[in-house]
């Protein structure tokens, strides 16, 4: 339409050029004589402007020519060289024009094909269907579409999709078409490739479908199955259970009866005041009340302790037990309640402390008559209150536990020297139980032996199994300041040095005794020289304990062993 209009437009200006011509002609033949010369450059003066003006008009048509020409030119280039194949075909489907892409499509020369119906490159049986396509065209307003199976020279069918539409040929004398033809085989062939696949899927998925259903039913079965056999073991599990209550019942009422025969958990003895000891110890077990253990070294204040919590609603927590004769003095309180990190000097991290991780269990507080007076007094409020504050903090803790407390001295005396509080002491002395000295309950002797032989034979792989009576009475007659202890280490070093089935005792235990009987006021004698040898010593340095110029340093004694000392001594500056 562009060209059109371009041609038409140069048309008018040739017309218009000559209608000028033929007016100026005209007029010069009517014209009169110019009267004047001033007239007659006027009038020439006119006429080279409107000559001008006509060569102007001419430039540019010339230049619209050409621009018309070049457009043309681009057109042209665009439509050869454009991706899709455009096809023009008259009614009867002739083809009028095509472009490169449709030549190439269709692997033929263009010149070959213009002029000659397209149906020849139609495939068999295809032809009813391109007809109907043309007639479609033509009668409907807009875009048809169709696709077809066209035949190429070498035999390759290809899948063409049609996109065409009605226009005006030769100025509006008869119409064409105009058609654009894209190859699909590519797309049809992954398109029924698609279907072959999903068919083959849904075929995959019916088939798993039915397995899973199989697989699903014999799962329901199984379950079935699993409850009937979870039941019966529901009903096996409720008869063991009945058997296992009452084979503990058995067993509990079995150990009762050996215990009460001569063993008691650890603590071995029949005598009638072990027996006593085991009776208070069944009466305060179950209650959480505070128990004093009052005895000689070595009577296994340790052991009842344990005996104690392990019979007791505590007995799934801990047991803490702590010596207070073997804590150093400068530390006892930050072990006892714990500390804060730079509480004092060389306090490098913090430190719960024993009454913190004894918390909801118990807390065995041995040697208590060793504890320095002035953290007495904390201790008592421990017991009043369940409450303390570690070293260097200000902050409250509370702790639910139960005390056991032991002690070797009379601490009736020790409240009376002035080295242990009287209120704490009534505070502890809630319910006391005193240990025997072995002394006192020699018809124990035999089953202790009995019990260290066994004991240190699978320790040391001897087989010990009897004793003299000899030997046996002269253990009993013994006196036994060290106790059960003292008993024990006795018997492991028999033991060690028996050779053979029988216990051989090489120790001079009559020489011991009467040794001890000898001494007995010695002793007591020098125990009071190193007290006063001690206090001379603090007085000359001062009371200073540590240092080059020390009290330590010069009794030759650790600082934690003179502060024990002191202590054991009451020696106060």
């Amino acid at each position: 339409m562009g060209v059109e209009e371009d041609v038409k437009r140069t048309s008018d200006s040739d017309k218009l050029r000559r209608r000028a011509e033929e007016q100026l002609a005209a007029q010069t033949q009517k014209m009169r004589p110019p009267r004047t010369e001033y007239e007659a450059q006027r009038l020439f003066h006119e006429l080279q402007v409107y000559q001008l003006e006509l060569e102007m008009q001419l430039e540019q048509l010339h230049h619209a020519k050409d621009e018309l020409e070049l457009s043309r030119n681009k057109y042209a280039e665009l439509y050869d060289l454009a991706p899709v194949g455009y096809f023009t075909f008259d009614a009867q489907g002739v083809v009028c024009e095509l472009n490169l892409a449709g030549a190439q499509m269709l692997g033929v020369e263009r010149q070959l094909l213009i002029q000659k119906p397209f149906v020849r490159c139609v495939a068999k049986g295809e032809e009813t269907t391109f007809s109907r396509h043309l007639e479609t065209v033509v009668k409907r307003q807009g875009t048809v579409c169709c696709e077809l199976e066209i035949i190429r020279p070498d035999g390759a069918v290809i899948c063409g999709h049609l996109q065409s539409l009605a226009v005006d040929c030769d100025g509006g004398q008869k119409p064409c078409i105009l058609t654009s033809i894209i190859d699909v085989t590519e797309h049809k062939r992954v398109e029924a490739d698609l279907q072959k696949l999903r068919v083959h899927l849904e075929s995959m998925v019916k088939e798993r479908t039915e397995n899973l259903v199989l697989a699903n039913e014999q799962l329901v079965q199984k379950i079935t199955e699993l409850k009937g056999a979870k039941k019966s073991l529901k009903n096996a599990v409720a008869e063991i259970s009945q058997l296992k209550s009452r084979l503990q019942a058995e067993n509990v009422y079995l150990q009762r009866e050996v215990s009460e025969w001569y063993n008691y958990d650890e603590i071995i003895g029949q005598s009638n005041a072990m027996s006593y000891v085991f009776f208070r110890i069944e009466q305060v077990a179950p209650q959480d009340a505070t128990v004093l253990l009052l005895g000689e070294t070595g009577t296994g204040k340790g052991v009842i302790a344990r005996a104690i919590h392990r019979r007791s609603s505590r007995k799934d927590r801990t047991l803490i037990t702590v010596n207070c004769a073997g804590l150093p003095a400068n530390l006892i309180e930050s072990e006892l309640f714990g500390r804060e990190k730079g509480a004092f000097t060389g306090a490098h991290s913090s430190q719960i402390g024993r009454f913190e991780l004894a918390d909801g269990g118990t807390i065995f507080l041995d040697e208590i008559g060793e504890m320095p007076i002035e953290l007495q007094c904390k201790l008592l409020r421990v017991i009043q209150d369940g409450q303390f504050e570690r070293l260097g903090s200000p902050r409250t803790i509370k702790v639910n536990i139960r005390i056991i407390a032991a002690s070797n001295r009379k601490l009736e005396e020790e409240i009376r020297a002035g080295r242990f509080r009287e209120d704490l002491f009534y505070r502890l002395n809630v319910f006391p139980i005193t240990l025997p000295p072995l002394r006192q309950r020699k018809e124990d002797i035999p089953l202790l032996i009995q019990h260290f032989m066994a004991k240190f034979n699978k320790k040391i792989g001897k087989n010990i199994e009897t004793i003299s009576k000899q030997t046996l009475e002269t253990l009993q007659e013994y006196s036994w300041p060290g106790n059960v202890r003292e008993l024990e280490n006795i018997i492991e070093r028999a033991v060690i040095t028996s050779s053979g089935t029988v216990l051989r005792i090489l120790d001079r235990l009559e020489n011991l005794s009467h040794h001890e009987k000898l001494i007995s006021g010695d002793v007591k004698a020098l125990a009071d020289m190193e007290r006063d040898h001690i206090l001379k010593v603090l007085q000359a340095t001062d009371w200073r304990i540590e240092g080059k110029k020390g009290a330590a340093l010069l009794l030759g004694l650790n600082p934690s062993t003179l502060r024990a000392r002191m202590r054991k001594y009451g020696i106060h500056r």
